[in-house]
């Protein structure tokens, strides 16, 4: 790993040096990177037609464990602004947005608006905080906000329009959390047990009262064991759990380890369905959207618990 990492600050360095700074690309457009879907959507939805933008990160695809290939470098290097999480959900890459952030790159993590008393803390996980951060809507308008207000500082010229985008967005974001508060309703609270492939979803659970158990940790970087599944079997049985899922960025086959360890004590449950969590769904999809892609898990979740 710090080979890979030294490799890429290298070629980092080097296109920095080649390529100088630029203020804009050469369409006039603010040419913005993003790490994941997550954000890709939000940022083309604050910039429209103002902006080009670019995501590092597709459907599916698991942040944790991701590490940048040589077309990667070539877009972060000709970026005017790179927007990323932060909290260490993208693993070794945000040590090499550091190192450009002493190299005049504008690199902006989205977590840095949010309070850090807000944070759910984690002792297991490298940055001490979960980093899931998009599933409490409150938090994720707030970084809407942000990257709105960061864009202005970018681009003065645009400034009303990212304004105007971000209020539309955050419209559209305030109606999904009361559209989610009503379907949540409808499942008794000592049915809101939400078992999943690994603890991306503690926001989502604080935010509409779930308890949430994830196979692995926050990261997917830590493998479950045998111990760990069986204990979690026990729980499943324990609190007659109907359903488990499975997530569209982790194999399936930790689930469905956990689902035949359950049966193997003549128990069942199902696997209710799958979840987006670190990644948005295919693209043209209504999951492929922010919006979309939260208002699939809800529907899943509640209808799989039912």
């Amino acid at each position: 790993m710090e080979k890979y990492i030294r490799v890429v600050s290298l070629l980092l360095a080097l296109s920095l040096l080649a390529c100088g700074k630029k203020e804009k690309s050469t369409n006039g457009k603010l040419n913005i990177v993003t790490t994941t879907t997550m954000i890709t959507d939000m940022i083309s939805s604050i910039g429209g037609d103002k902006v080009s933008v670019q995501g590092l990160m597709g459907s599916g695809v698991d942040p944790h464990l991701y590490k940048a290939s040589e077309g990667d470098v070539t877009k972060l290097t000709q970026a005017d602004v790179i927007f990323y999480n932060g909290l260490h959900l993208e693993g070794k890459l945000e040590d090499v947005f550091e190192k450009m952030k002493h190299s005049n790159k504008k690199t902006i993590a989205l977590s840095d608006c949010l309070a850090k008393e807000k944070l759910i803390v984690s002792e297991n996980f490298a940055s001490n905080y979960d980093p899931h951060i998009w599933f409490q809507i409150d938090y994720w308008i707030q970084c809407v906000t942000y990257a709105a207000a960061e864009l202005g500082k970018l681009d003065a010229k645009n400034k009303e329009a990212y304004l105007k985008n971000a209020s539309n967005y955050i419209a559209s974001l305030k109606s999904l959390k009361q559209q989610n508060e009503n379907l949540v309703s409808t499942l008794p609270t000592e049915k809101r047990i939400l078992i999943t492939a690994h603890d991306a979803f503690n926001y989502f659970g604080k935010l509409y009262d779930f308890q949430v158990v994830g196979l692995q940790g926050l990261s997917t970087a830590t493998e479950a064991g045998v111990q760990d599944v069986q204990n979690l079997a026990n729980f499943i049985i324990e609190k007659n759990v109907k359903a488990i899922f499975v997530e569209s960025s982790v194999p399936k086959r930790t689930i469905e380890a956990l689902q035949a360890s359950v049966q193997s004590k003549n128990h069942e449950v199902v696997i209710g369905g799958e979840l987006f969590s670190d990644a948005l769904g295919t693209t043209n999809t209504p999951e492929a959207t922010y919006v979309g892609m939260y208002t699939h898990n809800m529907s899943t979740i509640v209808n799989g618990l039912k």
